[in-house]
């Protein structure tokens, strides 16, 4: 190729692009004849800041001398209005250039609670300089709100490479890192953050959540403690360590933390409702059936059909009424069997009746037997009280059975709270043995005073069921 035609295309080039520097720095100079006087009184400035957008709605100078004041002065309305129109504007001055126009469009945007704005000027600026603080941090704080955590992990972390003693860029990272469940790294820039936040609530709440996922209960159970006072994050915390306390079968620690948790005059209805579902459980637990009731309707009444509750108020509104049915579903082992007893010595009428052995197996059901002497019959029975409150099936009664013809009982008498299955009826058809189910044993119990040791039967009833001869 010749070398002629080759230099005076490279001289065109040149030629070209000084033209265009010639160009721009005209633009900029008449920019600056043109512009704003800074040493004008303030007032005098905005007035002809405003005249001459009157005349030329995208003056430049005069948009950038009035965005900088309602930026300054935090008037968030009319600084997005401006920011938005320079974002569009391609050359603008020494002092502002189309990203920093964006960035302050955005920032305006997010003061404005219009985070859908905020994202896309964000976006742009960061298209335009991807190593700006502000941009990669702003950035990051939207996609964690948007629930986008591995972009805003990214972004966090690129901003502190920017500016590594950010606080509140450490603060959000390490709440994006926990909403990952990476509790290890959340830990180190939460504890980083309350060096220099030491009264950062929300940061110490986050810590403590951290230390329970990691299983550190010790750790966390002292966060939530010393943050059961706190107005905002103290019912919360109270639900928290109430909970902790529960795994660790603690219930009278538990009960106390929910209860302050009620106390707070700002506890939300979310939290109020759960914290009185979980006292209703551990006073249940603690077979405080009264108390646990109290809360049960509460939690219905705020919320009708919230988890379990309904099925609860069902199951214990008998035993609310009936300390004797108490008793025998819930009750210690102990004092179960000090119940079979009595139900034994009342069962049959005008009876002499000595108990001659007992037997408990898991806690499931208790085995009494008991030689009765009645005017017309003396023999041994075998009593098996059963606990458990669903449908009892024929394996049960076979080993009840098995039992009878162990200890050579001639009739055997099976009581429980719940119901027999059909198969456990058809078992009993031809053998010596009686199924008695929660009606009747409602009867029975209703015929007891727990309190005294040797109950007689009381006057009989319409409604009452009257003791076997």
């Amino acid at each position: 190729m010749p070398i002629i035609p080759i230099l005076v295309i490279v001289l065109f080039v040149i030629a070209l692009a000084a033209f265009g520097v010639i160009y721009v720095l005209d633009i900029k100079k008449t920019r600056v004849h043109k512009g704003i006087n800074p040493n004008m009184p303030q007032a005098a400035a905005i007035k002809q800041a405003n005249k001459r957008l009157a005349k030329d709605p995208r003056d430049i100078d005069a948009l950038v001398y009035l965005g900088n004041i309602a930026y300054e002065d935090k008037k968030w309305a009319k600084a997005f209005e401006i920011y938005e129109i320079l974002s569009e504007i391609p050359v603008l001055t020494d002092d502002l250039n189309q990203s920093e126009a964006n960035i302050r469009a955005g920032i305006s945007a997010m003061n404005l609670k219009n985070n859908e704005a905020a994202y896309k000027f964000f976006v742009v600026a960061r298209a335009l300089d991807q190593s700006n603080f502000e941009v990669n941090y702003r950035l990051g704080v939207l996609e964690f709100q948007r629930g986008n955590y591995e972009k805003a992990v990214s972004l966090l972390t690129q901003s502190l490479r920017i500016n590594p003693d950010n606080t509140p860029a450490m603060r959000t990272l390490g709440f994006t890192l926990f909403k990952l469940e990476n509790t290890k790294e959340a830990l180190a820039y939460l504890r980083k953050v309350l060096d220099s936040s030491p009264n950062d609530k929300e940061c110490f709440f986050t810590l403590a959540e951290c230390y329970y996922q990691s299983g550190d209960r010790e750790h966390a159970l002292r966060i939530y403690t010393h943050l059961r006072p706190d107005a905002q994050w103290g019912p919360q915390s109270c639900l928290c360590s109430g909970m902790i306390n529960v795994e660790a079968r603690q219930e009278e620690q538990a009960i106390a933390d929910f209860e302050i948790g009620l106390k707070h005059q700002t506890v939300q209805l979310d939290t109020e409702v759960e914290l009185k579902y979980q006292l209703a459980a551990a006073y249940l637990r603690l077979q405080d059936i009264g108390a646990a009731m109290k809360y049960l309707q509460q939690v219905q009444t705020l919320r009708e059909n919230y988890k379990n509750v309904a099925e609860l108020i069902e199951k214990h509104k008998e035993m609310n009424a009936n300390k004797n049915l108490q008793i025998f579903i819930m009750s210690s082992s102990g004092d179960f069997i000090a119940l079979c007893r009595k139900i034994v010595m009342v069962y049959f009428a005008k009876a002499k009746v000595k108990i001659t052995k007992t037997a408990l197996t898991r806690n499931d059901w208790a085995d009494l037997t008991a030689e009765i002497d009645t005017p017309k019959w003396s023999d041994t029975v075998m009593f098996r009280f059963i606990r458990t409150q669903g449908s009892i099936g024929e394996l049960v009664i076979r080993d009840f059975y098995a039992h009878l013809k162990d200890v050579k009982a001639s009739k055997g008498i099976c009581i429980a709270v719940g119901a027999f299955s059909d198969e456990a009826k058809k078992f009993t058809d031809s053998r010596l043995i009686d199924l008695i189910e929660k009606n009747k044993l409602m009867l029975i119990l209703n015929r007891i005073d727990s309190k005294i040791q040797a109950a007689a039967p009381e006057t009989k009833t319409e409604n009452a069921i009257p003791p076997v001869e």
